[in-house]
């Protein structure tokens, strides 16, 4: 007998913005446990670039409140701007605050790398192909079987105009700039992970959240480990090379 394809029900919009106000709420807050109470300087420096002040709320607003905002209903063109813009300010801050080279090191283990990304890749793809078999059997590997040509090129275009932007700002970006206000590695590879799932949100999709988490966690220990942009980025693009080869690609938005 054929199961169904699991369907994950959109939440209404009064629940999204429920949500919202309550990660804002809850962020708020973390932000001003974070900030030293024993500051001498009453007024927060907020002109500052390398200010513990500025950095959080640079965090806020980028991790935060832009993704939160994409899950809600405005126009798409509004949308792109708010992304280019902030991709920008992500580039500039990296070459001229973070002094950030784009530049392939030299002291890259390869084989250390590849042999822990093909394992881990072995293990995703036993995962999922049993997800697809037994709940959407006709999507498995249908793309790659009838559509090879659209494979190779949506796979192209996801590794260079999606996958790498992704990695500039959730794990390049994000480690250099905050790295010196969370000291924990676990809690610090922690949030990252959250707020990769949460980037995400505007998919209104329980499993696409919680795939992202966990590849939020693989990347993270991968940059934590490597401090190599373009490592995880490889690493990246072939687990989600993978889910959109394996029948998962449109729930993660890839058009088949």
């Amino acid at each position: 007998m054929k199961l169904r394809p699991v369907r994950f029900l959109k939440p209404d919009r009064s629940r999204i913005f429920t949500i919202v106000k309550l990660l804002i709420i809850n962020t708020i807050a973390f932000v001003f446990q974070l900030l030293s109470p024993t500051s001498n300087n009453f007024y927060p420096d907020i002109t500052n670039m390398q200010s513990k002040t500025y950095k959080l709320l640079e965090w806020f607003i980028i991790f935060i409140m832009i993704p939160v905002s994409f899950a809600i209903h405005y126009s798409i063109w509004v949308k792109l701007a708010l992304g280019c813009i902030g991709f920008t300010y992500i580039i500039y801050v990296l070459l001229r605050g973070e002094k950030q080279k784009f530049k392939i090191a030299s002291h890259l283990n390869w084989k250390c790398f590849w042999s822990q990304t093909l394992i881990k890749l072995f293990i995703i793809a036993i995962l999922t192909s049993i997800f697809v078999w037994f709940t959407d059997r006709e999507a498995l590997f249908s793309v790659l079987i009838n559509k090879p040509l659209k494979w190779v090129i949506l796979l192209f275009v996801y590794s260079f105009f999606s996958v790498y932007p992704q990695e500039l700002i959730y794990r390049t970006f994000y480690f250099k700039r905050y790295s010196d206000i969370i000291s924990n590695p676990f809690l610090f590879v922690f949030i990252n992970a959250i707020l990769f799932s949460l980037a995400h949100i505007f998919f209104a999709n329980v499993l696409v959240s919680t795939i992202t988490f966990f590849g939020g966690v693989l990347f993270a220990i991968t940059y934590l480990k490597t401090k190599s942009t373009l490592l995880v980025s490889i690493e990246h693009a072939i687990y989600g090379s993978w889910l959109f080869t394996v029948g998962m690609g449109a729930m993660l938005g890839f058009p088949t």
